[in-house]
């Protein structure tokens, strides 16, 4: 009985309990890298506004690509799984809750409809090796007030001529134009601190009231190894251009243009204090504009103020340029 007895009862001893499995379970030590990485994720992502600029621009650069932090979050789950980690599994979760705070909105389709203008803003690209396409594509895009950015001397004639039976009114300054089914007047060039031209304001006169449109290139910004994200340039040029945005004497106001930044980068805090995101107001999902091959930010913008409100936003079809086209749609 004794011999009998003797291994049931040490296979007892050796059968994990349930409150075993739940100790190992929730031992930080069995996945702790995967730990440290979901908290770390966490931190980026709830933190990023306080993340200095000191060195290389860190935090504009972060700010432009956050939206893709969120893939991170189901390899840690995978893996903190795979570990049988319940510690892991809760760090891999709580950076899931704070993208959803923060994107969540973006990913349900929030159009309403048609409203009673649309506008269109396209960086068509210096090297655009098929500006009739381009062409084709603005001219059946239902647009009532087109901006392109990138226009080169040499082909802003083959716009103008391209475009002028569906929008009779137009204005080029620089390397930026407005074309407009309803009239366009008070021109005003806006100094964005480079030397030349790449933004004005015009008046345009809709059939339910006047807006003031602005069209606008910013500088652009570049990732280097020995500098990192180089953007002072364009954070000058985005001060220069939120102060002639706040001193604007119409009280409905369009900006159209190719920021070179994303709603998210603090940098261009001085337009978007100011103005409100077609695409987070009526779009449906992030609406990456660049690069065309692979989006990967929305650096091309539509924004509004003074009781505009818009009812859809979209992207194009790429045509030969490195950017997509936007539209919106407003009420007055």
């Amino acid at each position: 009985m004794v011999r009998a007895d003797g291994p049931a009862v040490v296979a007892d001893e050796q059968a994990p309990t349930w409150r075993g499995r739940l100790r190992r379970w929730f031992d930080w030590r069995r996945a702790w890298l995967l730990t440290a990485l979901g908290a770390l994720l966490t931190v980026l992502l709830v933190t990023h506004a306080q993340l200095p600029n000191r060195f290389g621009n860190l935090g504009s650069l972060l700010e432009t690509f956050l939206p893709w932090l969120g893939l991170a979050v189901p390899v840690l789950l995978v893996l903190a799984l795979w570990r049988r980690s319940g510690v892991a599994v809760v760090a891999a979760l709580l950076p899931a809750a704070v993208w959803l705070n923060l994107f969540g909105a973006l990913l349900v389709d929030k159009s309403s409809g048609p409203g009673d203008f649309t506008v269109l803003t396209h960086n068509v690209s210096a090297a655009n090796d098929d500006t009739q396409g381009t062409i084709r594509m603005l001219n059946g895009s239902g647009a009532q007030i087109v901006a392109l950015q990138e226009i080169s001397g040499a082909v802003a004639p083959v716009y103008a001529a391209g475009l002028e039976q569906a929008y009779p009114y137009h204005v080029v300054k620089g390397t930026v134009g407005l074309w407009s089914s309803y009239p366009i007047d008070d021109v005003t060039v806006v100094d964005l601190k480079m030397g030349w031209t790449r933004a004005f304001r015009a008046q345009v006169t809709t059939p339910k009231g006047p807006l003031a449109v602005y069209v606008a290139h910013l500088p652009s910004v570049r990732v280097k190894f020995d500098s990192g994200f180089t953007a002072g340039r364009r954070d000058v040029s985005a001060q220069a251009l939120g102060d002639a945005i706040e001193h604007e004497p119409l009280g409905k106001v369009l900006l159209l243009g190719d920021l070179n930044g994303t709603m998210n980068d603090r940098s261009l805090a001085p337009i978007t204090s100011q103005l409100r995101s077609a695409q987070g107001a009526a779009g449906d999902g992030f609406g990456f504009s660049w690069p065309a091959s692979f989006p990967m930010a929305r650096i091309d913008q539509i924004l509004s103020k003074g009781g505009l409100v818009p009812t859809d936003s979209r992207t194009l079809p790429a045509d030969a340029s490195d950017h997509l086209a936007l539209t919106a749609a407003y009420k007055y």
